[in-house]
């Protein structure tokens, strides 16, 4: 048994690697090998968790701050949504956990639209105020507000 999982871990995985693929049971490194194939499907949950986070901190900021809608929240929006949707075709078995991942993903973009939008965090509900299918699918478009035109005095000469 190697001892590279505590001095090089990149060497550890390259040697499971190739044990695994001569199906040599007896080189494996059983007990680290089931740690980091939890950590790594912990890593795949995280990762769907802050996707998710990002959507729902956006469409937060998108419904309390309407004077400060941009056309960037909207792309977060369209990106973030795109990321869960690629890690649920991935991972389809986190889709039956996904509600619990949106009420707690919800609570961390609470907290986020409270840190950058600078308002008390009580100015957001504790709750959702819209379900997991409006965030996924709710139309959402941004339109350039119209110029202001300058009311432009002339001058005579006189």
């Amino acid at each position: 048994m190697s001892l590279a999982y505590d001095t090089d871990f990149y060497a550890w995985t390259q040697e499971q690697a190739d044990a695994l693929a001569r199906r040599s049971a007896n080189e494996l490194d059983w007990d680290n090998l089931r740690e980091e194939l939890t950590l790594l499907g912990s890593e795949v949950e995280l990762g769907l968790t802050s996707a998710l986070e990002q959507v729902i901190h956006h469409w937060l900021k998108w419904l309390y701050q309407e004077r400060r809608r941009s056309r960037s929240w909207v792309l977060s929006i369209q990106e973030h949504r795109r990321r869960v949707q690629k890690r649920l075709v991935l991972s389809p078995s986190l889709r039956p956990i996904l509600p619990d991942i949106f009420l707690e993903a919800y609570q961390t973009a609470r907290l986020t639209a409270a840190r950058e939008t600078d308002s008390p965090l009580e100015s957001f509900p504790e709750t959702p105020p819209f379900d997991l299918e409006f965030v996924m699918e709710a139309p959402i478009a941004w339109e350039a507000p119209a110029p202001q035109r300058r009311s432009r005095t002339r001058k005579t000469k006189g």
